[in-house]
């Protein structure tokens, strides 16, 4: 085979990421391709006798115990989207919205903060949200362009509010705790649903034919009553799921488990559980963490080579030579990101920059856990921003025909600013983590 050490580490770098782009292009799975290139540089730059080094890298990342939470909380997900628990959760915020103009948009933002404290799943609440809150919004005579972009953006906060999956694979990545993350991300993830809400009402109040006038009948008592039943068991899941964890009672693990039985009990309550759909629900969280650990065991052992031929130590040399100001390395890092979240998934996007990235935050004196929300926050930008947006691709999939991809992407643009906004304050105010 080709002794691909002979290129050197400068020669070496931009050879796999040439293949990585190349691969990439011919539509061959993240997974696949990552752990190909792995192979290549395993064998063409140490040969075989290094293979066990890198199979052992995967194993520390596949075994970790904390892992084990990413299938309870897409297993919550999966069972919240065959139940009526987010129906009737929608319809109980109207108590709370009809009274303002832009009411239902507003509504939505609350419902997504509270599914997302849930199970911090994002395809299946922007699925959830698009069946439910846009046909209401369109009907309601809400402009198209901002109810689409309320049920993607709201739809996509299960990044930031705890317990989110992707502060759980960063946490794993930069080894830090997932407990301080959840809590550092907390007060961000409110901020971030409190823009879109500031900007939801100043556009109905100040905007012609934006939003319908507010409701201006008198809900029953009795009707109230049962409206704020829906309100009843989706706070009492995620009271337990947060509370334990914040409360010291449960790891995020632990929590995790916790949830999926709160959610399988509210659904015994509410009639509608049945062996066939936990079935399906089983279904889905295989494929859906199937996927996530292709990806994890793809990334663990491309970085894992990398590092062996000096490549971390090359592109950190890279990074921190841009500049001797710490926040202008910060903003290059986060330029990276925003770029691969065009193109990439989250999930390997963390595996592949993370653990080249935080040695080098932890080297220019900032919190690793700070970072890991501004990730998660930056991560919020890349499932709007086009072309491969995959908030965009959810929502596509439940939307009326007449709504295109290109009128999506249109109506995300006001969101975008508003989660690069959320990511300009926290660099410049860190201790909105309270870090």
């Amino acid at each position: 085979m080709f002794d691909l050490q002979s290129l050197g580490i400068e020669y070496g770098t931009l050879a796999m990421f040439v293949m990585l782009l190349g691969f990439l292009i011919t539509g061959m799975p993240l997974a696949f391709v990552t752990l190909l290139i792995a192979l290549i540089f395993t064998l063409g730059w140490f040969g075989p006798m290094a293979v066990p080094l890198i199979t052992s890298r995967v194993y520390s990342f596949v075994s970790s115990f904390v892992f084990v939470s990413v299938p309870m909380f897409v297993l919550m997900a999966a069972i919240l989207d065959r139940s009526g628990i987010a129906r009737d959760l929608f319809d109980a915020m109207r108590l709370f919205g009809g009274r303002l103009r832009g009411g239902v948009a507003v509504q939505t933002i609350f419902v997504a903060v509270i599914l997302a404290a849930m199970s911090g799943i994002i395809g299946g609440e922007i699925v959830l949200l698009g069946l439910i809150a846009l046909p209401q919004m369109l009907r309601q005579g809400y402009d198209k362009n901002l109810a689409i972009g309320v049920v993607c953006a709201g739809g996509s906060l299960g990044t930031m509010v705890p317990p989110s999956i992707v502060l759980i694979i960063y946490g794993l990545t930069a080894n830090v705790s997932i407990g301080d993350l959840f809590t550092s991300a907390f007060l961000p993830g409110f901020m971030l649903a409190g823009f879109y809400v500031a900007y939801i009402l100043f556009r109905s109040y100040t905007g012609n034919n934006i939003a319908p006038p507010p409701q201006t009948e008198k809900i029953p008592h009795a009707e109230k009553m049962r409206l704020l039943k829906g309100l009843f068991l989706p706070i009492l899941v995620v009271f337990c799921v947060l509370g334990s964890i914040y409360g010291g009672i449960a790891s995020v693990t632990e929590a995790s488990a916790v949830g999926v039985a709160g959610v399988i009990a509210s659904t015994i309550l509410r009639r509608e559980f049945s062996v066939s759909m936990l079935k399906a629900a089983a279904i889905q969280t295989l494929s859906t963490c199937g996927m996530i650990v292709w990806i994890g065991i793809g990334a663990s052992a491309l970085v894992g080579v990398f590092n062996l031929m000096g490549g971390i130590n090359f592109v950190s040399g890279l990074i921190t030579g841009i500049s001797d100001d710490p926040t202008i390395i910060i903003l290059f890092m986060m330029l990276i990101l925003f770029v691969l979240g065009m193109f990439l998934d989250w999930v390997g996007i963390a595996l592949l920059t993370m653990p080249i990235f935080v040695p080098i935050v932890k080297q220019l004196g900032f919190d690793p856990v700070w970072f890991g929300v501004l990730f998660a926050m930056n991560m919020q930008v890349s499932f709007l921003s086009p072309p491969f947006g995959p908030a965009a691709f959810y929502l596509k999939s439940v939307a009326p025909p007449d709504i295109s991809l290109g009128d999506i992407f249109k109506a995300l643009l006001p969101f975008i600013c508003l989660q690069i906004l959320a990511v300009a304050l926290l660099i410049i105010f860190p201790g909105i983590t309270g870090r």
